[in-house]
């Protein structure tokens, strides 16, 4: 690592002592565009200078700067949605910087009419600004756009962005899925760093774990430039964390709202605080964010069966009541300082932590099977989820995930017309599950009822006794998963143009990613001992308590019964040995257990060039080298660690890019883009873990021989932005992804195949034996294509009270279609959707605004998908439809405060999965509406 940073710092010093001899003779303008009312910087502002095309856009902290510009008078003019056009004179000396600060006057027209803007209209106008500004196709939401949807966490912020939908967990948006491709698909980053993921196999990020009030703008690029990093298919998600203001700023929230669910309280809080010092060169601006939200769900689970004559049943069904407390914590600190007009330095930082408390009651119903006598029968289990009595988990599971990052950058002028920037980054994610505990009994073979009449709520039932629910275990297991990322970069950024009197730059850089994941588990089982043991004879001889599932939202029909008490469970002794022994279980955690590191190292060339004052072109190519080493366990029949595997792997991938930007007029801009991307395999695909399960006769086993998953990508956009503070949209796009992941299964899998495959391990199959081979490969491809249309604007056209509304509405198409991907008789399947592809994603919200009153009804749907593909299409799982209704008003009671109301998912929209058919429910989980009322300030 500190040979890779000495090599980078080297760079850095290369670079700066070149440009010291260049472009001598010229000197340049540099500045910021701030908002001339409220202080704050105005990122994507249009910048021209009187002198053929040269032009520049103010960044995300709304500063700017001309290159390489001829001694002589200028005019400057800046160009910015919803304010008026401004000018200044400014005189440009060689070698030396003429700074302008552009102080921007809100003005925007519509008809003869000036827009005044309130809060609202003055986030979209910044968002609208960076999304036109941008040279890729990008979605663009501000802090101000955020806190008008009553969402309290990043991912419910995103599924208002056309193209993109988000799969839930326990009624929050979780993980993101961007015109249809999956989440591992998908890279998530923090003010340009990746943010590592706290999942244990996969490179998900969880969208639920950062508060919607701690970041400034949500970027998503769904076109990518030689210059981001490439592993990202469906598109990369840029969270902006706010940054110094210019002023004195003191903002704050406090609320309290109401779960129906388990009719208990949330509470959540915020503080904003920054300021200027020493003549405004050092900016600094504190964010901390608290929600306590306490709630649950209520949940019928089930997985069905067809046998050899086509008849369909349920062979398993779950009855759950969760409830759940999420804690979310965060803090940010950010600072910027001006060492001189040509050189500043910045540092970010966030801390993220979320504890999620969960008891679970379950009653199941397992191996449900046809008696032969017309009726059925199976085993009957009831369960306590929860986690030790002790101040951290309190009787409950806990989930411990915390997410932090580091960032230092610099940004340099080098000379008269070069531009350095650099920056160190360090980045971690950990997830701790604790003296996680569950204590279940078991009533075997014993007679079940299945109710089939309407299937999409099947209902499995039985009279068993308690006293015949004999102890099947006790657990207790703790999980713990590290993923860390070390990051370096360099930008270098200098003219370069073939067209004369045009705009050109050639940027080069390279990027360095060191990045270590590991995962250590444990599981242990817990028999009681001497005299302990007649307390756990069976139901009747342990304290129970009776759970009334009043209201429950699948139906009155299900019912829990009579389970052991959470605190029961977390009082248990369970370190006593003469009250319990202890036995790991391997099986559990053996072969998902291990460690993974990788190097990925890029470099790329970057040309913008300008053809007219209308026509620009962006062309590069990027190379990314991924270098993995990976250790896994070999287990035997699931209960013994025979040995390790360790594999190293290495590819380089080449990506090239080309778009066009053609400004029609002022406001009207055509976008085509033809690029490339991958998308890496997730971490436990990639371990070299070897799982023989002789008793089953099945194997498992990684692959770290799988490839990057590469897509060629096409995209054409057209956008109409309207000075009123609005915009249309409408484009279309395809991907034709080769080399995608899949779960490969064999169920004719011989000796002879495994000898061929596996010659360096012991072969567990003998003579003629058939079994069961599982592993992740990579298929043929993919090919997803639809269209996207967005519409928002105020209705500022309309007469009387109408022009206070506004309209804010988007569609997205998508269609998806898979080959090379085999059922478990090693059959090809035909007519395969991509999973997460949902065809429909709709979004709609009315708002009213006037200068005190603020309001939005809002409204998301989204189509139902494949979420994972199985054996055959029976047992494909779907994640289905959804549409959820919104809504929130605020009320300014002085100049400074708002009081507000927020209501959530006031349709009760559940979580439902579908297995094979529509009919077939997999799942169906219930959260009710969510209240809250506040107060803000804004000083």
């Amino acid at each position: 690592m500190l040979q890779s940073l000495s090599k980078f710092f080297a760079v850095v010093l290369s670079c700066i002592l070149f440009a010291n001899f260049a472009f001598a003779q010229s000197g340049f303008i540099a500045g910021k565009v701030i908002d001339g009312n409220t202080k704050l910087s105005l990122p994507g502002a249009t910048l021209k200078l009187s002198a053929g095309n040269r032009y520049t856009v103010s960044g995300s902290q709304g500063n700017y700067e001309f290159l390489n510009v001829p001694a002589g008078n200028y005019t400057v003019t800046v160009t910015y949605i919803g304010f008026k056009l401004y000018s200044a004179q400014v005189t440009v000396v060689p070698g030396k910087v003429a700074e302008l600060i552009v102080l921007m006057e809100e003005g925007g027209l519509a008809g003869n009419e000036v827009v005044i803007m309130g809060d609202r209209l003055r986030g979209q106008a910044r968002a609208l600004n960076q999304q036109k500004t941008n040279p890729n196709i990008t979605n663009v939401v501000s802090s101000d756009q955020i806190g008008r949807f009553p969402d309290q966490n990043i991912g419910d912020a995103m599924k208002r962005i056309p193209g993109i939908t988000m799969q839930n967990d326990q009624g929050e948006a979780r993980d993101i899925i961007i015109r249809g491709i999956a989440p591992e698909l998908n890279s998530v980053s923090l003010n340009g760093d990746r943010i590592p993921s706290a999942e244990g196999d996969n490179r998900r990020v969880q969208m639920d774990l950062i508060p919607s009030d701690m970041i400034q703008t949500i970027e998503v690029n769904k076109t990518l430039t030689p210059d981001m990093d490439a592993d990202a298919i469906g598109g990369s998600v840029n969270l902006i964390t706010r940054a110094a203001p210019n002023g004195l700023r003191l903002s704050g929230t406090l609320s309290s709202g109401y779960n129906p669910i388990r009719e208990k309280a949330l509470y959540t809080g915020s503080l904003i605080a920054g300021n200027r010092f020493f003549d405004n060169r050092l900016g600094v601006v504190l964010s901390a964010s608290y929600n306590n939200n306490d709630y649950g769900s209520d949940d019928v689970e089930a997985v069905w069966k067809k046998d050899d004559d086509g008849n369909v049943y349920v062979e398993e069904q779950e009855v759950r009541k969760y409830d759940v407390q999420r804690i979310r914590r965060s803090v940010s600190l950010a600072s910027d300082f001006k060492i001189d007009a040509r050189n500043s330095l910045s540092f970010t930082s966030i801390y993220n932590w979320r504890d999620d408390r969960e008891n679970r009651y379950r009653l199941r119903y397992t191996d449900i099977e046809p008696d032969g006598e017309g009726g059925f029968v199976g085993s009957i289990q009831r369960e306590t989820k929860g986690g030790i009595n002790n101040g951290r988990n309190k009787s409950r599971r806990l989930e411990d995930q915390r997410v932090k990052n580091f960032s230092l950058r610099g940004d340099h002028l080098l000379g008269s017309a070069i531009n350095l920037d650099w920056g160190l980054s360090y980045s971690d994610a950990r997830e701790l599950r604790p003296n996680e505990r569950y204590i279940s009994f078991e009533a075997e073979e014993q007679p079940v009822s299945l109710n089939l009449s309407n299937i999409q709520r099947p209902l499995a039932s039985a009279t068993t006794p308690l006293a015949d629910y004999g102890l099947k275990e006790i657990t207790e297991n703790r999980n713990y998963t590290k993923e860390s990322e070390t990051g370096a970069r360099i930008n270098l950024r200098f003219p370069f143009s073939v067209v004369d009197g045009q705009k050109g730059r050639l940027r080069v850089g390279g990027r360095l990613r060191l990045k270590k994941k590991n995962r250590n588990n444990n599981f242990f089982e817990y028999a009681p001992v001497g005299s302990n043991e007649s307390l756990f004879e069976n139901l009747t001889t342990l304290p129970t308590h009776a759970i009334n599932l009043k209201n429950f939202q699948p139906g009155a029909q299900y019912q829990l019964g009579s389970l052991v008490p959470a605190t029961f469970l977390g009082n248990l002794d369970l370190a006593n040995t003469s009250l319990f022994e202890a036995e790991s279980v391997p099986s559990e955690f053996a072969s998902i257990n291990y460690n993974a590191k990788e190097t990925i190292t890029a470099g790329y060339l970057r040309w913008d060039q300008d053809f007219s004052e209308k026509l620009s072109m962006i062309a590069g190519v990027r190379f990314e080298n991924t270098s993995i080493n990976y250790t896994g366990n070999i287990v035997e029949d699931e209960e013994e660690i025979t040995g390790q595997r360790t594999n190293s792997n290495s590819y380089l991938n080449v990506l090239p890019s080309l778009m066009f930007k053609y400004n029609a007029d002022e406001d009207l801009v055509f976008r085509l883009a033809a690029t490339t991307s991958i998308a890496r395999p997730n971490y436990y695909d990639l371990v070299p873990f070897f799982d023989n399960r002789i008793g089953d006769q099945e194997l498992f086993l990684g692959n770290e021989n799988l490839k990057a998953a590469y897509a060629y990508n096409l995209d054409f956009m057209v956008e109409k932005y309207f000075s009123s503070v609005g915009l249309l949209s409408a484009g279309v796009f395809y991907k034709n992804i080769n080399n995608f992941i899949y779960r490969y299964r064999n169920a004719s899998y011989k000796a002879a195949d495994f000898s061929n495959d596996f010659p360096d391990l012991d072969n567990p199959i003998e003579g003629n034996d058939q079994w069961t081979f599982i592993q992740p490969r990579n298929g043929d491809k993919v090919n997803v294509y639809g269209f996207e249309v967005a519409f928002q604007r105020q209705l500022e056209f309309l007469p009387g009270f109408l022009k206070h509304f506004g309209v804010y509405a988007n569609y997205t198409f998508t269609r998806s279609k898979a080959s090379g991907i085999y059922n478990a008789d090693g059959e090809l399947r035909n007519d395969v959707k991509f999973p997460g592809t949902a065809p429909n994603l709709f979004n709609f919200s009315l708002s009213y605004e006037t200068k005190k009153f603020t309001s939005r009804l809002s409204a998301n749907f989204a189509d139902s998908y494949v979420y994972e593909l199985g054996g055959e299409a029976f047992e494909d799982s779907y994640y289905d439809k959804q549409f959820f209704l919104d809504a929130n008003a605020s009320y300014r009671i002085l100049p400074k405060w708002r009081i507000f109301a927020e209501a959530n998912n006031l349709t009760n929209q559940p979580l439902r999965f579908y297995q094979g058919t529509k009919n077939q429910t997999m799942q169906i989980e219930f959260y009710r509406p969510r209240f809250n009322v506040g107060i803000k300030f804004d000083m």
